[in-house]
Order: structure tokens, then C-alpha cells, then sequence
């Protein structure tokens, strides 16, 4: 990766895993409640910019949204832990 290129979710594709905005919350079995806070906070990081600050902030409000296990597997999906085979 270059420099300047750092915090720009479309250029952080790629063998790194993903940024914590492009993760689907789609397998993390949410109550409706979770969705729809889980929905404001991810369209509140796309407003304020992917940057590493943002994303900090995203991940330290998405641990208090989500339960234990469903933290463990989005941030998992996050670092492209998702696919990987158990070591």
C-alpha cells in the first residue's frame, strides 16, 4: 500500500481483510434493535469518512452494540478471519 492511501475503505480491499465498513452484519443474527442501531452507526462512519480514527470509533461503538459472540465474529470478518482454516 502506498502513502496517502491509509483510512480509504475502496483501496483497503484485498488480502489485509476488510475495514470494519465494508463488513456485512448480515451472519451475525442481530435483533431487530441491534440492526437498526448497528444500520445508523455504519451510515454515521460512511458520513464522517473512513479513516483510521473513524474506524476506531466504529469498532469501540459497534462492542457496545453487539453481544460477546457476535463482536467475536465481526471483528473477525474484519481482519479476514472469516474464510481462513483453523490452525
Amino acid at each position: 500500500m502506498f502513502a496517502g492511501d491509509h483510512g480509504n475503505c475502496t483501496k483497503q480491499v484485498g488480502n489485509d481483510g476488510k475495514m470494519a465498513c465494508e463488513v456485512s452484519t448480515a451472519d451475525l443474527n442481530l435483533t431487530p434493535e441491534q440492526k437498526t442501531k448497528m444500520d445508523a452507526l455504519m451510515a454515521e462512519h460512511h458520513k464522517e469518512g473512513c479513516t483510521k480514527a473513524t474506524e476506531a470509533k466504529y469498532m469501540k461503538e459497534a462492542k457496545g452494540i453487539l453481544n460477546e459472540e457476535q463482536y467475536a465474529k465481526f471483528k473477525a470478518e474484519c481482519k479476514g478471519e472469516k474464510d481462513k482454516p483453523a490452525a
